[in-house]
């Protein structure tokens, strides 16, 4: 089996991969810049949530199959060697294209003939390409893969191998060898082109974006006229397979959903209407909330409380979650305003108990399971979700 560096190796979607791929008979190497993380991998705890995976890290650390470090240098004796990085948005909501040319600038020295370079994090469209051509222009004989992630977070360590795995590469060889990579894992191989698999990946998260901001959409117009959003989206999904995919109103967040949809609209001259017009819908929810809210309570008088920061449900990770968009306005218009989640660890959090407790009104930001059996003491809860099954308190 073959010899694998991962960069960003302790990552949402590195980490899960390499303990996969470990478990397929690989000597895997996370490479990553976060040392604590490192470190509390390389003792067998995980450093996120991800089904699974604490029982199979030890195993693998055991076993000698995998191991993470800080140190760059393995990256020369890798045969396959994958990037799991971050791919931003800048202030004007455009790609940062620098982002790969800084990992090539930083990491080249350390690449050598024969390997093979799969990019595994979702890429503007045509970066495959450019990246394969500037190794080429310095003299670096890489073969240049594009094997997109589309895991869910939190169950990535079992998607990867039941999901198919999308493979494409700028030459037949390189194809090939990611094929015979990924054919470890899962034997539903999708072979493809790279710019149709770039863009694969960013219409699967966009069509997930527009999705939500039709259910968001049509939660505020069911609301404007007192109406129960769940009772029409129970009508409109019951035993109607039409509708089996329509999704339930709630915060569409995260790292990936909104800056990829931002991805196809400078793709696409900034003519993606759909998309931008999702944006102003789903990004646009926590005020809509705020702002019906007020029409209703006298906020400046209480203290508020936002149950869940991540970003989803039963999930640690708050990254892009507009539950802190949801606090920053309230707290603007609120006496006070407390925060809760069992799942992340922050000083500023209170208990579920002590927010319950103290505040007057209460708003769900997250969908956590623990939410769904838990003692409001008769509190309004603004549950846009309908977690708690009572149906959406109309404001």
């Amino acid at each position: 089996m073959s010899d694998i560096v991962i960069i960003g190796g302790c990552g949402h979607v590195g980490l899960p991969l390499g303990l996969a791929l470990a478990r397929a008979g690989h000597k895997v190497v996370g490479l990553d810049i976060d040392a604590k993380k490192v470190a509390q991998t390389n003792a067998g705890v995980m450093p996120f949530v991800d089904k699974g995976a604490d029982e199979l890290l030890p195993q693998v650390l055991k076993s000698g199959g995998f191991r993470c470090t800080t140190d760059k240098a393995c990256l020369e004796k890798a045969e396959i060697v994958i990037t799991v990085i971050g791919t931003p948005l800048d202030e004007h909501l455009n790609p940062r294209f620098e982002v790969y040319d800084d990992l090539i600038a930083a990491d080249r020295t350390f690449l050598r003939k024969g390997q093979l370079l799969v990019l595994r994090s979702t890429v503007y469209p045509g970066t495959t390409e450019r990246i394969a051509a500037a190794l080429a222009r310095e003299g670096i004989d890489v073969d240049v893969a594009f094997c997109p992630e589309r895991v869910a977070e939190g169950v990535a360590l079992e998607e990867i191998s039941s999901l198919p795995q999308i493979v494409s590469g700028t030459s037949a060889r390189a194809c090939e060898r990611a094929e015979k990579l990924f054919r470890t894992l899962t034997g539903d191989i999708i072979p493809m082109k790279p710019l149709a698999a770039e863009l694969t990946k960013l219409f699967n998260n966009t069509w997930r974006y527009i999705q939500f901001a039709t259910a968001n959409q049509f939660y505020m117009i069911a609301n404007e006229y007192g109406l129960d959003f769940y009772e029409i989206h129970r009508a409109m999904t019951e035993k109607y397979p039409r509708a089996k995919s329509f999704p339930k109103a709630g915060f569409a967040a995260g790292p990936c959903l909104f800056k990829d949809t931002m991805q196809i609209a400078t793709f696409d001259n900034n003519a993606f209407f759909l998309g931008h017009s999702a944006m102003l819908v789903n990004e646009g929810l926590p005020n809509y909330l705020v702002r019906r809210a007020m029409m209703r309570w006298p906020l400046r008088e209480m203290k508020v409380g936002v149950l869940g920061m991540a970003f989803k449900g039963d999930s640690d990770d708050p990254r892009e979650s507009l539950s802190y968009k949801l606090r920053k306005i309230l707290e603007r218009e609120c006496r006070q305003v407390l925060c809760s989640d069992p799942f992340i660890h922050d000083a500023r959090f209170v208990s579920l108990e002590q927010a319950v407790e103290q505040c007057e009104l209460l708003f769900i930001g997250t969908p956590h399971s623990l939410y769904k059996t838990a003692d409001f003491k008769g509190k309004t809860v603004i549950d846009i979700w309908n977690i708690t099954k009572n149906g959406v308190a109309v404001i």
